[in-house]
């Protein structure tokens, strides 16, 4: 089962982290930073705190990923970490099994385990992590039953048995952006987190489709659904707007062939682009809520309402550590708000 939130008159609010990289900065600062936003999320009520793989990204810290939740999960006490994700794709179902079952044998059952179907790189990359193409994402389905059956008890005369791992509870979420996670996550009876924060054109359809086809497990009695969303806040909508400009150009220098470490705020940057390029970014980020607290806390509440989302995981890729830190304890005060005024 998910574990229930220490405050059920409100919708969860969860990290989701990348370690970013910022312009002017190292990367053994963007792991600190990461320990360092967990503490605080950690005492601003956030549910969760999740790290993302991603591999040959100059502005990413997160490629090892089960290596940093290790680091990030000492550093805290209560607040759940765990991964989202890791691209099983690029593993043998068994390492990720004795991977996380080394964390939960560490840090006890507040260990999560989001498992994605894309490389999370390059298709350069992706040979050079796998050394061959076998472990592809048409066995994804395949991957995830094993993975989750090296967590059971073992059966006797059971030829490979994942120590740690075996009989520990770590749950495993599906994440997606597309309806083909939505259905694997509603047969295996899975919770399921969705990509909204950057590929939000699927979103709806695919919560449908979770919803509709969800089987009960012994993990999970009823549909569980996590969105991403981008949230910016500052003490002004304006600061917000500038802020949010860090994500909008590390998009940009994305799509163009040009990725790197997370830019500094720019003023006047969307206006710059031609009209092809701001309407690919109000499409990308179009799950995004920008602005003051009140601002977020209409967002917030917007979102909630369309999605139905059981629980929202928060991305903010922003350049200075202070200003990151301020919109997520921003950000939980505005949820705090919806709550009150409920």
């Amino acid at each position: 089962m998910v574990p229930a939130t220490h405050m059920e008159t409100m919708t969860p609010l969860s990290v989701l982290d990348l370690a970013p990289v910022v312009q002017g900065s190292t990367v053994q600062q963007a792991l600190h930073n990461s320990r360092d936003l967990a503490q605080h999320a950690e005492k601003w009520g956030y549910n969760r705190f999740w790290l993302a793989e991603h591999h040959n990204m100059r502005g990413i810290a997160s490629a090892a990923t089960s290596v940093l939740i290790g680091h990030v999960a000492e550093g805290t006490s209560t607040i759940r970490v765990g991964a989202g994700g890791i691209m099983l794709p690029n593993h043998a179902p068994l390492q990720i099994a004795e991977q996380f079952g080394t964390l939960a044998a560490l840090y006890g059952p507040r260990i999560d385990l989001g498992l994605g179907r894309a490389p999370g790189t390059d298709q350069i990359t992706a040979r050079a992590l796998r050394r061959t193409m076998v472990g592809d994402v048409d066995r994804f389905p395949a991957d995830v039953v094993e993975l989750m059956r090296y967590f059971q008890p073992a059966q006797p005369g059971q030829a490979v048995v994942a120590t740690p791992g075996e009989g520990l509870d770590v749950p495993v979420w599906i994440l997606g952006s597309s309806q083909f996670g939505a259905h694997l996550a509603a047969a295996l009876g899975l919770p399921y987190a969705f990509a909204s924060h950057f590929a939000p054109a699927e979103m709806e359809t695919a919560v449908a489709a979770y919803r509709a086809r969800f089987e009960p497990s012994e993990q999970l009695d009823k549909p569980y659904v996590m969105l991403a969303l981008n949230v910016f806040a500052a003490d002004t909508d304006d600061e917000a707007k500038l802020l949010f400009t860090s994500l909008q150009q590390a998009f940009v220098n994305l799509a163009t062939g040009m990725p790197g470490r997370l830019p500094p705020p720019m003023e006047g940057y969307e206006e710059r682009l031609d009209s092809g390029a701001k309407a690919r970014l109000a499409q990308a980020l179009r799950c995004s809520v920008v602005g003051s607290r009140e601002t977020v806390r209409k967002g917030l509440a917007g979102f909630i309402e369309r999605t139905g989302a059981d629980e929202l995981i928060v991305a903010a890729q922003i350049h200075d550590h202070a200003a990151r830190l301020r919109s997520f304890e921003l950000t939980a005060e505005a949820n705090r708000d919806l709550a009150t005024a409920a």
